[in-house]
């Protein structure tokens, strides 16, 4: 997907990605009631200039507080900082 926005600085603009997560009872969790784990999976859409390590369509975890929901064209992407962002999945990349 080509967005034609362009994150500034160490900002960097991601699209969450959903994931089902169940209990071990076979409850789904939502991203709501999942509250055990911190940290959230996403793709990255746009990239600040000061934030060089990391690549647009990169996979990355981030800590879920991090950062506040921007709409664009219809769409909801999250813009954090470089700092939120505790890995990057090599192997999607």
């Amino acid at each position: 997907m080509y967005v034609s926005m362009k994150a500034v600085n160490d900002y960097i603009v991601i699209e969450k990605i959903k994931e089902e997560k169940k209990t071990s009872g076979g409850l789904l969790l939502t991203d709501d009631t999942d509250t055990d784990n911190r940290y959230k999976k996403a793709k990255v859409v746009s990239v600040g200039n000061l934030a060089e390590l990391i690549k647009v369509n990169s996979v990355v975890m981030y800590d879920m507080h991090a950062g506040h929901d921007i709409d664009y064209d219809g769409v909801m992407y999250r813009v954090i900082k470089l700092r939120d962002i505790v890995l990057v999945d090599e192997d999607n990349s």
